[in-house]
């Protein structure tokens, strides 16, 4: 796979997976065209002989993997990364009504960036329960797909010091407006039903389904603008979610290229953004489970993690030419020369000297640059799946990603050929 291939998978990758629902859906796809089997939790597995399989929880975390070799002999080379991305989730009983206005009561979901969040055009898509004609309680997913929504600023006339000191309430702030409702008498207590405004979209967009009502959802708010390829000499890489989809993306690409003698695993968890304690998140039993279904004993498990390593893939912070104070001066990552290695001496990130040192040599094996990214000590420190996982299974772990910009904004900056770098190194790795 050559650069701009690889760039132009990432973006119809991105555009086509608007909620971690969507992105393993993708995912989905794109590895059954690869020969790659599903399997299921609930039935028994016939996995002791080489083969590409893959496995979902939650519809929102997978697990692919690819056996070629005994596992006890030469353990496994695992991929992490996450499906979920901070953003606005609508609430359970979303409707409010102001000044003829239809509006959504919104929760925040992570660690958002939340005034880009205004201005923009939102659209919603996730996952819809519902009940059909035969009594049967049903999901599917959903995608609006067109611009529904928008959070208008308020006007600088009326907020002067907005430039100086605007703060963000996030119960009253950030509703998005739906529509316009009637302003005469006769409708003013018609309060749209917004599980009947989802029941008529489910049953224009997959009439075969049979709903009769919609009974929960799990929706986000996402902005409706195109992944692209930006600047003057097209350095850099612009559009929503890049943290996590790009690594998601990018470990699926190279375990496509798995050696034929390899053992190769590539998981993606969702609700890392949140702390990652779910049935589907990294301090979930998933990976676990799985990992113990291929391995005959807790014997050969542990003597297979041993020899096995895990490349926790998520992105890290480019040094901003408008706020180098910011990073520490020796270790402010620079887009596009190459994936970043990241630690942290309080083990926020699950890197050390020889896990280190293992991927350095694999860069060097690829011809690709490597960085290193290390927090100023006087500020606080973010993590990953990476030590999560590393003390869930015990095995060897090193926390790497592409810098970016604009980190859990709702449109965030990476460089072009950054991903690409990245994609070499784990093409390496699982070759």
């Amino acid at each position: 796979m050559q650069d701009k291939e690889y760039t132009e998978g990432l973006l119809k990758f991105i555009q086509a997976s608007p909620t971690p629902f969507h992105a393993v859906t993708t995912m989905k796809e794109m590895l059954e065209v690869e020969g790659f089997q599903q399997l299921k939790e609930s039935d028994a597995w016939q996995t002791s002989t080489p083969g590409r399989y893959f496995v979902s929880r939650n519809d929102s975390s997978i697990i692919a993997f690819s056996l070629a070799s005994d596992l006890v002999k030469n353990g496994v080379h695992m991929v992490g990364a996450h499906t979920d991305s901070p953003c606005l989730k609508v609430k359970p009983n979303p409707e409010i009504v102001k000044n003829c206005y239809f509006q959504l009561g919104v929760e925040v979901y992570g660690g958002a960036l939340l005034n880009p969040w205004f201005d923009r055009d939102l659209s919603l898509a996730g996952r819809v329960s519902y009940v059909d004609t035969a009594q049967q309680v049903r999901s599917t997913l959903i995608n609006f797909e067109q611009a529904v929504a928008v959070i208008p600023s308020l006007a600088i006339h009326l907020d002067r010091d907005a430039n100086e000191n605007r703060s963000i309430n996030k119960q009253e702030h950030l509703p998005p407006i739906l529509m316009k409702l009637p302003d005469d008498e006769k409708h003013k207590k018609a309060t749209p039903d917004f599980r009947e405004l989802l029941l008529k979209l489910l049953l224009k967009q997959q009439p075969d389904i049979g709903a009769e009502k919609v009974l929960e959802y799990e929706l986000a708010l996402y902005d409706v603008q195109p992944p692209a390829v930006i600047g003057l000499h097209q350095d850099f890489i612009a559009g929503a979610r890049l943290d996590n989809l790009l690594s998601c993306y990018t470990g699926l690409m190279s375990l496509f290229k798995a050696g034929q003698n390899s053992n190769c695993l590539l998981v993606c968890n969702d609700h890392e953004e949140v702390g990652s304690v779910s049935a589907a998140g990294a301090t979930g039993t998933f990976l676990k489970s799985v990992l113990n279904r291929l391995c005959r004993s807790p014997e050969q498990l542990a003597r297979t993690l041993d020899r096995s390593m895990l490349i926790s893939a998520d992105n890290a912070h480019g040094i901003h030419p408008n706020f180098t104070g910011k990073h520490d001066d020796n270790h402010g990552p620079v887009l596009n020369q190459g994936p970043v290695i990241k630690i942290n001496a309080n083990q926020r990130y699950a890197s050390n000297s020889e896990t280190s040192a293992s991927f350095r040599n694999l860069c060097d094996q690829a011809d690709v640059p490597v960085q290193s990214f290390v927090v100023r000590s006087d500020m606080a420190c973010g993590s990953t799946i990476g030590p999560l996982t590393a003390a869930e299974t015990g095995v060897r772990t090193i926390d790497v990603g592409v810098p970016t910009f604009g980190m859990h904004s709702i449109r965030e900056l990476a460089g072009r050929w950054d991903g690409y770098y990245l994609y070499r190194a784990l093409r390496e790795y699982f070759k």
